[in-house]
């Protein structure tokens, strides 16, 4: 019965999300950022979990400020008689707003500390189906390139430095996304059609990597370590959706990298591109440094009982041979 409940909550949440991106007013865009909002809620509710009312109501409090901000900053906005003058700075209230409830930096402080608190189902939608509506109405809104430049050179350095001393597998896979925000931001102001491909792209490594923590049971990079002796099967898929993760060619995740520094470059961002590029080498070592663990460590007396399903499972595998096809589609790119 509760998973029929989940189930409808889940299905409203992404109701909401569609209401939200394809509404024609502000009003019934507010409206259906609110109506995700109440469904995602009782999903992070679990009875097993003691620490789920804490993260619930962190993220309806930070949920609702940026709904507070976003809606004051339209009612403004539909005002005849306000100033035309201070127009930018509210767009960018509403601007700060939207990246509020995205969870880019530097109102990135929730992220983590809701992620560690939750189980890796709850992250899944967290991390993929929640950052649409967000992403979406800040491509609609966005009027001032230097302060998306700000914010994602931000993300990124936020998302890069504050991973690098993580031991913990949720809190690095939510560095990890406020550094992807960044690249999906840039990726917005370039072309619609390339953010889609980097997002579609970041939810299938994302749900395919934290696919493999939840059938391994696996929150700390200790217990990585223990696991590693298990099967040279779940090495091969962990290190390969993390360095796809990384952008590290060739695989999967180096093809939307390459797509937005190609055109950085091509409209004359070279800067830009750049400081991404350095700061996104930040990132890739301490994926690096998590893989060569995995590899070179070897332990044979394990401290407690790992629940590993791996072989019968399909998505994993099909994911796994998408991410190493990322070799083709990066050579068809460099012939054509």
């Amino acid at each position: 019965m509760n998973n029929i409940y989940k189930m409808i909550f889940f299905i409203t949440a992404i109701v909401g999300t569609l209401i939200s991106i394809s509404s024609y007013s502000w009003i019934g865009t507010w409206m259906g950022l609110e109506i995700n909002l109440i469904s995602f809620i009782p999903l992070i509710n679990d009875k097993k979990n003691p620490l789920s009312a804490e993260s619930s109501m962190k993220y309806f409090l930070v949920q609702a400020l940026a709904s507070s901000a976003l809606l004051f900053s339209v009612m403004i906005l539909m005002m005849n008689n306000f100033n035309q003058k201070i127009a930018p700075m509210i767009l960018l209230i509403l601007n700060s707003a939207l990246l509020m409830k995205m969870g880019a930096a530097p109102f990135h402080f929730w992220v983590p500390q809701i992620m560690i608190q939750m189980n890796w189902n709850k992250n899944m939608i967290l991390l993929t189906s929640q950052k649409i509506a967000p992403m979406i109405l800040l491509m609609y809104t966005n009027n001032s390139v230097n302060f998306m430049m700000m914010m994602i050179i931000m993300s990124m350095t936020v998302g890069s430095i504050m991973g690098l001393n993580q031991t913990n597998l949720k809190t690095i896979m939510a560095y990890s996304s406020i550094n992807h925000t960044g690249w999906m931001i840039s990726a917005m102001l370039l072309m619609e059609n390339i953010w889609m491909t980097y997002f579609i792209i970041y939810c299938m490594i994302s749900l395919s990597m934290m696919k493999i923590l939840k059938i391994m049971n696996i929150n700390h990079l200790k217990q990585l370590y223990f696991s590693s002796n298990k099967s040279m099967l779940i090495k091969f898929s962990f290190i390969i959706n993390f360095l796809s993760m990384g952008g590290l060619p060739p695989f999967l995740g180096f093809l939307p990298k390459l797509l937005i520094i190609q055109n950085l470059i091509f409209i004359g961002f070279k800067l830009m591109a750049f400081m991404m590029i350095m700061l996104t080498m930040i990132t890739l070592f301490f994926y690096l440094r998590v893989t060569f663990s995995i590899l070179m460590m070897n332990f044979n007396n394990f401290s407690w009982k790992i629940n590993v399903k791996f072989f019968n499972n399909k998505i994993i595998f099909v994911i796994n041979s998408m991410s190493l096809t990322g070799l083709i589609f990066l050579t068809n790119i460099i012939n054509f």
